[in-house]
């Protein structure tokens, strides 16, 4: 495999990736053979990436331009509240080469706030037929309170947002992502809004000591209850959290706290509606997905792209550059990856050998546009961040593309929320295994970075529970009073504090949050919905709990605070992979090393070890964190001022109450 990186390839760093070298470097070939079909040689592949600049509406020095890309269509033409909406031919687009309609329009024409669709014609069983459409393009889409429905509206202020950090980039360090969603995360029943969100909840995330934020649901979608995972509109940012200007002042004032805001791009699928989406849009099915069978997801009931067509990957590629120039977003969490690199999306099929990965299974398009997806966005913002949204498993997809990768800077560990939900479901903490529990956790490829977390939107959402609810369950509703007694509330606050602090310690390269989880938020999400009789009582975050002195959820917001700052301070996510010291299966005590810091956790549901034993470097050791804080709503066993010295033997004797986890650090170590 041509590699001019000096660095190790991924088959060179992975000898059980030979058999499977040809299908590597085919991948790698297509990629490049992708590359030189769109830009020709004339061009870089970010400067292919803008379709955005030339198609849809555009204001210009005279006027207005709107273009369209439908080659199947034989009629075009503009309606809108400026003509009331009635097919008008002095509003017909005309037809270009290559299935490109254009439509020059005077000054008067339109104005910042009207509304307007498109009236597409084409032939039909013999027959011409029509149906609105909104443009591809469209960067503003609002829907009617009264009817419903979803219309483009000519955004063009008349003062736009002016950047404070324009040129602001990603530091050098290891994300600490807070996953978020803007519309639940107000307080009172209803939608939030993005400046709700950036007056209320960026200080709760600066203040947590978190230095990334992924913001969720950005692109359009017509059906809330969706997550924002059903998208029809993929340039327009969702109208329903506020206007564009409000997500621009929202990113903005992130920066100018250091905090870098990723999106969740969602590439994957598509909304099968046809007026609000671009499904027919042209009255073909194929435009820019696949046809028949192939090109419906069985599970979701939404369209696939098809990754093969140059118009698809010109529509992908720039609407990744399109958020990177027009909202300074600094990189994209890429969803459901793994439906997009098989032809049969992951349902049903387990992993048992790399044979998985390299059969005929694999959606070899898809895996070309994710390499080119990352190419423009690094070409854009070479500090920009990139995840993948994979369970398979898949090998190279956060390696470089020059070491035979897919080149996104980090993959999300989705194993180690699958596997806390497993444990807390299905087997009693007394049995808690702590070899198994090392062996899941500190498990991963060395040529890729991974994301690590305890649970993310996925656990919170309906049909499952959160660790906190997994935990106490309905216990939460009578014994969270600081002043009462329970038994079930002692043991979920411990083991709450205890996951998250052994899944940092043990975590890849970067760590993620799902809003609200970091305090122990009750219960589960779920959007408004005709199940839920349209209730918005689950699709918002009771921060009240969080700021109530008297309630018991301060002390798992202040852990998760006080955690943030030491894996800051001690970078502790930027070093090398944590080294185990001890383990006793029996008792449930586990130690480990990683960045001058030594992780002592007792999960031992009933007994306390004293003078525990643990050889590690010789030296002089303090307690920076202590999961039996009384500020963390511990029991105050552990005497946090004593400074502990190794014997002749390099050991320190540990006192370790049960179900509580030491954080030390070594002498010459902050």
């Amino acid at each position: 495999m041509a590699n001019t990186s000096g660095k190790q390839s991924i088959v060179e760093l992975d000898p059980w990736l030979t058999p499977y070298t040809g299908a590597i470097e085919h991948r790698k070939w297509l990629a490049e053979e992708r590359c030189r079909q769109l830009t020709q040689g004339k061009q870089t592949l970010a400067d292919f990436a803008s379709g955005h600049e030339y198609f849809g509406l555009h204001q210009t020095a005279s006027g207005w331009v709107l273009r369209e890309r439908a080659p199947n269509a034989t009629r075009i033409t503009i309606v809108g509240d400026f003509n009331q909406w009635r097919v008008d031919s002095q509003y017909d687009l005309a037809r270009k080469e290559h299935g490109v309609w254009e439509v020059v329009l005077p000054k008067h024409a339109l104005s910042h706030g009207h509304h307007y669709k498109l009236v597409v014609f084409w032939m039909e069983n013999g027959c011409e037929v029509s149906g609105e459409r909104i443009p591809s393009f469209c960067r503003r889409v609002v829907q009617d309170e009264n009817t419903k429905l979803f219309s483009a509206q000519v955004w063009a202020p008349e003062k736009a947002y002016e950047w404070r950090n324009p040129n602001y980039r990603v530091a050098r360090r290891a994300p600490l992502i807070y996953e978020a969603h803007v519309g639940m995360a107000q307080e009172k029943p209803g939608v939030g809004s993005y400046k709700e969100f950036t007056r209320e909840v960026l200080p709760r995330i600066h203040k947590g000591g978190y230095n990334t934020i992924q913001l969720m649901a950005v692109q359009e979608h017509p059906y809330y209850g969706s997550f924002g995972y059903q998208v029809s509109n993929f340039f327009a940012p969702s109208s329903r959290f506020g206007s564009p200007e409000d997500l621009k002042e929202l990113i903005d004032t992130a920066h100018s706290l250091d905090i870098a805001v990723i999106m969740d791009l969602v590439h994957s699928p598509a909304v099968k509606n046809e007026i609000e989406g671009l499904s027919k849009l042209d009255g073909s099915y194929t435009l820019y997905f696949h046809d028949g069978a192939r090109g419906e997801h069985p599970a979701w009931n939404t369209r696939l792209f098809d990754y093969g067509k140059v118009e698809t990957l010109h529509f992908l590629l720039s609407n990744c550059r399109y958020w990177l120039d027009t909202f300074n977003f600094d990189g994209f969490r890429f969803d459901g990856v793994t439906s997009m690199v098989y032809r049969d999306h992951g349902l049903g099929s387990s992993v048992g050998s790399y044979d998985h990965y390299y059969c005929g299974n694999v959606d070899e398009d898809a895996m070309a546009y994710l390499a080119l997806a990352n190419q423009v966005t690094h070409e854009v913002r070479p500090d920009a961040i990139t995840v993948a949204e994979e369970v398979s498993g898949m090998p190279g997809l956060a390696a470089p593309f020059e070491q035979g990768g897919t080149g996104f800077n980090y993959r999300l560990a989705m194993g180690v929320p699958d596997y806390w939900i497993k444990l807390l479901k299905h087997v009693s903490d007394e049995n808690w295994n702590v070899a198994e529990m090392w062996r899941e956790l500190s498990s991963r490829r060395v040529d890729e970075k991974t994301i690590g977390y305890a649970e993310s939107h996925d656990q919170a959402l309906v049909g499952d529970k959160t660790v906190i609810f997994w935990l106490a369950d309905q216990e939460m509703y009578w014994k969270m009073r600081t002043s009462d007694e329970s038994l079930v509330i002692d043991r979920a606050i411990a083991l709450h504090k205890m996951i998250r602090l052994i899944t940092i310690g043990t975590a890849g390269n970067g760590y993620l949050n799902f809003i609200g989880n970091e305090f122990g938020h009750p219960e589960w999400v779920d959007f408004p919905r005709e199940g839920n009789n349209w209730s918005y009582h689950y699709a918002r975050r009771q921060w009240s709990l969080r700021d109530a002195a008297e309630l018991r959820y301060k002390y798992l917001a202040d852990f998760d605070q006080s955690m943030m700052e030491m894996a800051a301070s001690s970078k502790l996510l930027d070093s090398e992979w944590p080294y185990k010291h001890y383990e006793h299966v029996r008792d449930g005590v586990l130690a480990f090393e990683r960045a001058g810091l030594l992780f002592v956790f007792n999960f031992n549901p009933s007994n306390s070890w004293t003078d525990r034993k643990i050889g590690v470097p010789g030296g002089c050791y303090r307690v920076v964190l202590s999961t039996d804080s009384p500020r963390f709503g511990g029991f105050n066993r552990v005497d946090t001022s004593v400074n502990y010295v190794t014997d002749d033997r390099s050991e320190l004797s540990l006192y370790l109450p049960a179900r509580t986890a030491l954080v030390l650090a070594r002498d010459g170590v902050q």
